[in-house]
């Protein structure tokens, strides 16, 4: 939605040809994360971290090393933001502070997948190697002992994946960003622009605000009828209870609220076709919308307005969800295999309340 993975919402789409076996991986719902200081192999793959010195200054920048190596012998594919060196981003460290994940702040990122530019191959025996920075973009502020390791979440064809785990003593520091959205001024409520959006653009993003209000409010009318293991509910957020039902119930409470009556800024400043749209999850209301939102629906599967939900539901006072699992196969999947993160993820709560197809 850890808070690792947060990411741009995606497109469906699938990496053709990605190899990842085996039976190790990262641990399931309940299970404890491993956290011996050794290689963990993934089948096709093996992941490590390690870090250039034991301490960190608050005035150094904190970066670990990671290293992607491929042990079999037929080629594996990755998206270039899971690959350091390569623009890895989306949180996916895992970062503890005296066993407590710290939070992520950097951006939550909506891209599209399936684009043959955004694949990195990795040959058989060959590594990918570099830096990540871990400074600015998960909450560093407090001095302590961190534990760090690289994790891939599974998708479709892909098995999770997690390194082994480095220790690193971190002295405190401010968060730029943090502070720089902070001194953001937005005194009025409802919906205003930034980043020079057109006259046509702000058109096109009032109408989809407007259909993301009426998507939350029916997704909370829905879930404040009488609860049940509908189809609809067990699709995207799997075996039904009382208590994830009123998770969900409470989620689009918060979701529909904040369309109704917060200071939401839509940036038009960000113009990669690849992409939706993003947020800082730290960092309410503001939702930067990019080259591909223009070309989605207004309505519909992967929808502006959807998406418009998707990326408020990121929001830490709002649902604070996570990014688990991309498009509508791999949320089904997900609801079926893990309730609890499924209940955490953003996609699921975009085609709950986008209901394409329609589901009772």
């Amino acid at each position: 939605m850890s808070k690792s993975l947060r990411g741009f919402k995606w497109l469906v789409g699938t990496v053709v040809g990605v190899s990842l076996l085996g039976a190790c991986g990262a641990p399931a719902d309940g299970d404890t994360a491993p956290t011996e200081a050794t290689e963990q192999a993934q089948g096709s793959l093996t992941a490590t971290v390690s870090v250039p010195k034991a301490s960190m200054a608050a005035s150094e920048t904190v970066t670990v090393q990671v290293t992607l190596t491929n042990t079999s012998a037929a080629p594996v594919s990755l998206y270039k933001w899971e690959v350091p060196g390569m623009g890895l981003t989306e949180g996916r460290l895992s970062v503890l502070r005296d066993g407590q994940a710290v939070d992520y702040t950097g951006a939550h990122y909506k891209r599209v997948l399936g684009r043959a530019e955004d694949v990195v191959t990795i040959a058989p025996g060959e590594s990918l190697s570099g830096p990540v920075v871990v400074s600015d973009v998960y909450d560093l502020s407090v001095t302590g002992t961190y534990a760090i390791r690289y994790e891939l979440e599974s998708r479709a064809g892909v098995t999770a994946l997690a390194s082994n785990e480095v220790s690193l003593f971190i002295e405190g520091r401010r968060n730029s960003r943090t502070e720089l959205e902070a001194q953001r001024q937005v005194t009025a409520q409802g919906l205003s622009y930034s980043g020079a959006c057109t006259s046509s653009e702000q058109s096109s993003i009032t109408t989809a605000f407007n259909s993301a209000k009426t998507y939350s409010n029916n997704s909370y009318s829905y879930l404040s009828g009488t609860p049940s293991a509908t189809t609809r509910y067990t699709t995207w957020f799997g075996t039904y209870s009382s208590t994830g039902w009123n998770t969900i119930k409470t989620n689009f409470s918060k979701i529909a609220n904040a369309f109704a009556s917060a200071s939401v800024v839509v940036d038009c400043s960000c113009n990669d076709s690849g992409t939706y749209a993003y947020v800082y999850p730290g960092s309410p209301y503001k939702i930067y919308v990019c080259g591909a939102f223009w070309s989605a629906p207004n309505t519909g599967t992967d929808s502006r307005a959807g998406t418009l939900v998707h990326e408020m539901s990121h929001f830490t006072v709002v649902a604070g969800t996570d990014d688990h699992a991309y498009g509508q196969t791999a949320a089904k999947n997900l609801a079926r295999t893990s309730p609890t993160k499924a209940r955490d993820n953003a996609d699921s709560h975009e085609y709950f309340t986008e209901n394409t197809p329609s589901l009772p």
